[in-house]
């Protein structure tokens, strides 16, 4: 069991340390409280859904691997589990819920027939939890996707399916925004692409467009429902050409006022997103992020306080622009105990804002200014010795959350008391 006395008492060395450097940790620890992430639901049963009794969902670039147990499989087990969750983090979160997640009744309903009633126990749920939600449609791991394609789909039939379930997504994320009163961003992702290199990528993206097109001519009202797309570079069955690239939805995204939904796991390896806010942020009104964390693929590992987090929490706070992105966890892990994944995971995201919150922004522009480039370096390089740790686990405590790895041990015991019992 952690010291409260000796949480308090570093507290207090820690904030004369970052005083000296002119930032207000109590400011800081205020701000924390403002960043609000949105849990992804497919960690707590490995994007399986509940459209039929036990789902295993795959394909589509989707690959889950592990069987740890205890994974949620019924909605009323994923709430018990994501209140769970929200039980052992500072600050507050929103829902990120796939359409494939909805209270269908034991009913197969297929995704081009969904509405809100199917999602109406998931509203009430978040209103009493007072969070917001976002919202997935689901274009994978369906017999009309089997081809690669769906929105991009020569075959008539199947991209008009398509459709109509995406444009069913955004009435259902508008209700969510509207009874919640908390606007719902609805990210489109799609798989389509393919194996092998392909002789016609034009026709593909055209049909593209113009299902968008026919999508977004349904307009809410922004404090309703923001649309954000989603590319991606490669994935499992498309690796020689993904037709959402990040090309096409930033364009379309910049032509069309939408958000562009910058996944770390989406590009090359080398690259990174952080370099990319900045350049986004000058033309979007806002940004939406899945926060991931590949291993030399787009694998959806945990999160972790790794430098690419931390660049892109940086270059966030740089640009002043907490207040114009959107922050979403997305990734799956069957191998360990799920909620332990998502709390270590949002947690993990959640040290990367405060640190750049940490950061003596002013002295550093200033050095960059004045042509200070030693000065720079060695305070960027001083800073990663600073007790951090000291004003997170204060942030914790004054949450009234468990502090350090007393978090573990409360996961052990829902993992003993609740999970243990699901078969």
């Amino acid at each position: 069991m952690v010291n409260h006395d000796l949480i308090e008492q570093s507290y207090v060395l820690a904030k004369e340390q970052y005083a000296g450097l002119g930032v207000d940790t109590d400011n800081v620890i205020k701000l924390m409280d403002k960043i609000i992430i949105s849990l992804h639901c497919w960690q707590a049963d490995d994007v399986g859904g509940f459209e039929t009794p036990d789902a295993e969902l795959g394909g589509g670039g989707i690959q889950v691997t592990g069987n740890y147990p205890g994974k949620a499989r019924t909605a009323e087990e994923m709430r018990s589990d994501l209140e769970k969750v929200m039980s052992l983090l500072p600050g507050k979160q929103k829902l990120n819920l796939h359409a494939i997640y909805g209270d269908f009744g034991g009913e197969f309903i297929d995704r081009d027939k969904i509405e809100t009633k199917h999602f109406q126990e998931w509203i009430n749920w978040a209103k009493n939890a007072g969070i917001g939600m976002d919202f997935n449609c689901t274009c994978f791991s369906h017999p009309k996707a089997d081809d690669g394609f769906t929105l991009s789909s020569k075959n008539e039939t199947n991209r008009k399916f398509w459709i109509e379930h995406v444009k069913r997504c955004r009435e259902i994320g508008a209700e969510m925004g509207k009874q919640l009163n908390n606007p719902c961003i609805h990210n489109l992702w799609i798989p389509d692409g393919s194996k092998d290199t392909p002789v016609d990528r034009y026709t593909h993206r055209a049909i593209l467009k113009e299902s968008l097109d026919e999508i977004f001519s349904v307009e809410y009202p922004l404090d309703h429902l923001k649309d954000s797309l989603e590319s991606k570079l490669f994935g499992i069955g498309s690796e020689s050409m993904v037709v959402g690239s990040y090309d096409f939805y930033l364009s379309y995204a910049i032509r069309n006022n939408k958000l562009i939904c910058l996944d770390n796991g989406h590009y090359h390896p080398t690259e990174q997103i952080g370099d990319k806010i900045s350049s986004c942020l000058l033309f979007l009104d806002e940004l939406m992020l899945h926060v991931t964390r590949g291993v030399r693929w787009d694998s959806d590992h945990v999160v972790t306080l790794n430098d690419e987090i931390m660049l892109i929490a940086q270059e966030i706070v740089r640009s002043a622009a907490l207040d114009r992105v959107n922050i979403g966890l997305d990734f799956f892990d069957a191998s360990i105990n799920r909620i332990g994944a998502y709390v270590t995971g949002t947690r993990a995201a959640q040290q990367a804002f405060m640190i750049a919150l940490l950061e003596p922004g002013k002295i550093l522009k200033e050095y960059e200014e004045n042509g200070n480039y030693f000065e720079r370096l060695a305070m960027l390089e001083l800073m990663k010795t600073k007790p951090f740790g000291a004003v997170w686990d204060y942030y914790c405590l004054v949450s009234g959350i468990p502090v350090g790895e007393d978090y573990i041990e409360e996961i052990q015991s829902y993992e003993q008391e609740v999970l243990s019992k699901r078969g």
